[in-house]
């Protein structure tokens, strides 16, 4: 989609990708087929790149450090590396006046027993690096703290961060973008429904007061000026029943919360990513459809031909190969015209 965008702006793209014919290969102009931390393969991306970004945040940061010493890298490996570790990201969100739930480090079970008994037995144990769409997630509901030996080693032995369960009303994301300049724009607030751990739909307007929205964008242009980011980042938040709302996680890249605005806006969230990375000015974040999007899991892709017959809905599909659950084929957006 990133790819697809930059043609438009006419823009060339070279994609880094292990895997032979990857989705973002089969719009590109050319693949390098290697590991993302390979030297010569970072040496030839960065000699025949102007600017290099990223589009997910499982990328080594030694890679993106690298790069950056001979290339320009937006958003800024600093971003990257804070995203990459669920600790660090909520202490800094903490440091930038951002609330978010209460959370423990845990490293072992005497940890973990000590965190639920601070939480009242209740919680959300994750992997601090590497989980994503609810993979190195358990939940722990109402249980008495205590008698949780060897859950440490069912998680991997890894590092762990214990977050406290909110009593949150829905869940709502930003999306957005700044540009060298430092000036910024926002897309509306998404609300989201998330299944089994991974993003079902994101429907706009969501169900907020205009007071949350404007405070879910201040965070985000906190999040945007802390770093000094360049490009295209997505705030996660919890709204709670007094319309406050506790960060949950960030995302240093475009994000599936805002593949809505392909439909729905005139400059998505994809080609605004580009704008700012390539250093054009920023385009309006505004929204010219009500719509709701929904992402395309396993297969759900069957479902295509159907809704290619609706008249009101912008299908995207990905181009992976094999349809597994659990996996995302592709998404579709459907406008309400007013």
């Amino acid at each position: 989609m990133l790819a697809m965008s930059a043609a438009r702006l006419g823009y060339r793209t070279i994609v880094l990708e292990p895997q032979p014919d990857c989705p973002a290969a089969q719009v590109a102009n050319r693949q390098i087929v290697a590991a993302y931390d390979d030297p010569a393969a970072l040496a030839e991306l960065a000699a025949a790149s102007s600017v290099v970004t990223y589009e997910f945040e499982n990328v080594p940061v030694a890679a993106a450090q690298s790069l950056a010493a001979s290339v320009p890298v937006q958003p800024p490996p600093r971003a990257l590396e804070m995203a990459q570790d669920r600790l660090v990201e909520k202490t800094f969100l903490n440091d930038i006046g951002i609330a978010t739930a209460r959370f423990h480090s845990v490293d072992d079970d005497a940890q973990l027993t000590q965190a639920l008994s601070a939480f009242g037995g209740s919680g959300v144990l994750k992997t601090r690096r590497l989980g994503y769409d609810g993979k190195g997630q358990r939940v722990f509901r109402n249980m008495e703290a205590g008698g949780y030996s060897g859950t440490c080693e069912a998680m991997g032995n890894v590092p762990l961060i214990l977050e406290e369960l909110v009593p949150f009303e829905r869940e709502i994301s930003v999306i957005a973008a700044r540009a060298a300049s430092g000036a910024v724009v926002a897309y509306d607030p998404a609300e989201n429904i998330h299944r089994d751990g991974i993003l079902h739909t994101s429907t706009l307007p969501a169900t907020i007061a205009p007071q949350t929205a404007a405070a879910a964008h201040e965070a985000a242009r906190k999040v945007l000026a802390a770093l000094d980011y360049v490009g295209v980042v997505g705030v996660e938040f919890f709204v709670l029943a007094d319309g406050s709302l506790l960060a949950n996680e960030l995302a240093p890249r475009v994000h599936n919360s805002g593949h809505w605005t392909e439909a729905a806006c005139l400059v998505s969230q994809f080609e605004q990513h580009i704008r700012a990375v390539a250093g054009l000015p920023l385009g309006s974040a505004a929204r010219h459809a009500d719509c709701v999007m929904e992402n395309l899991i396993g297969d759900d892709i069957l479902r295509a031909p159907a809704l290619l017959a609706e008249p009101d809905v912008m299908l995207h599909l990905y181009g992976k190969a094999e349809a597994r659950p659990g996996r995302k084929m592709g998404h579709f957006t459907r406008i309400a015209r007013s």
